[in-house]
């Protein structure tokens, strides 16, 4: 009896050390920030010109920037457009996806091209979506399509080619049609890799909007950031990066969030 609650308090006593360390990593990445911060403050104090953006002017500029209805304006342009490309991606991407891991003959018809424009430069088909749709925020939806399709599109097929095979097997037992199959078991059992690809594609878009922003110089935090930074107004520019970097962490949480609140059965290892 003894030997048995040795065993079985054997697997939470050598769980106590890797749980008391995880506290530890707060430290370590705080004094790093830190070093990071001060370094970047200093080297641009002693080497850089003044109107070149360091922590104690951007900080400075935060509460003067955020209230400017210039910037909520084309924060809220940039983002609206991010949303919308977004929400077309997903819903086609996913639909391609989905026949692309399940159907061979689509898949040798089509998966290298979709290779070829998941690896083409956002920057190369700039110019030709601009000839298409103009110099207009059509075509900055464009390229955030264009950006973000081809990450959903393959992580989607990814994981339809990995549904158990028990779970095909136990819809055709029960005669359910391709539709029904495709939808109702390979959808749902593809979900982490579409989550994976979704994070992947939001990333993307953000990219293509700011580069479209950029060529097309359209309202938007892109133009933003670099009317700002031609103006020599560095710390007000790098308030937009700020915001850009931070749009990209709340997703990340929103996303994990709907997976623990959504997905109770799917756990991501950490």
């Amino acid at each position: 009896m003894n030997s048995s609650i040795s065993v079985a308090a054997a697997p939470v006593a050598s769980a106590k050390p890797a749980a008391s360390r995880l506290p530890g990593t707060f430290w370590p990445r705080f004094i790093v920030g830190v070093v990071l911060v001060l370094g970047w403050e200093f080297i641009v104090r002693w080497l850089a010109p003044p109107y070149v953006a360091k922590p104690s002017t951007v900080l400075m500029a935060i509460p003067r920037v955020i209230v400017d209805p210039v910037f909520l304006t084309a924060t809220g342009s940039t983002l609206a457009a991010v949303a919308e490309g977004l929400a077309i991606a997903l819903v086609f991407g996913t639909v391609f996806g989905l026949f692309l891991g399940r159907s061979r003959l689509f898949e040798r018809s089509v998966g290298h091209y979709v290779n070829g424009f998941f690896a083409m430069p956002m920057v190369v088909v700039l110019p030709l979506f601009s000839l298409w749709f103009g110099y207009s925020p059509a075509t900055r939806i464009a390229t955030i399509i264009f950006a973000a399709i081809f990450s959903i599109v393959m992580n989607v097929a990814d994981g339809a080619r990995a549904v158990p095979r028990e779970y095909l097997e136990v819809s055709r037992a029960y005669r359910a049609n391709k539709m029904s199959v495709l939808f109702g078991v390979v959808l749902p059992a593809s979900m982490p890799y579409l989550l994976a690809g979704f994070r992947l594609a939001a990333g993307r878009a953000l990219i293509g909007a700011v580069i479209a922003e950029f060529f097309l110089s359209i309202g938007g935090l892109g133009y933003y950031i670099l009317y700002n930074s031609r103006s020599y107004k560095h710390a007000e520019a790098f308030v937009g990066v700020l915001l850009l970097a931070a749009f990209g962490v709340c997703f990340e949480l929103l996303v994990f969030w709907a997976t623990k609140r959504f997905m109770p059965w799917y756990r991501r290892e950490r």
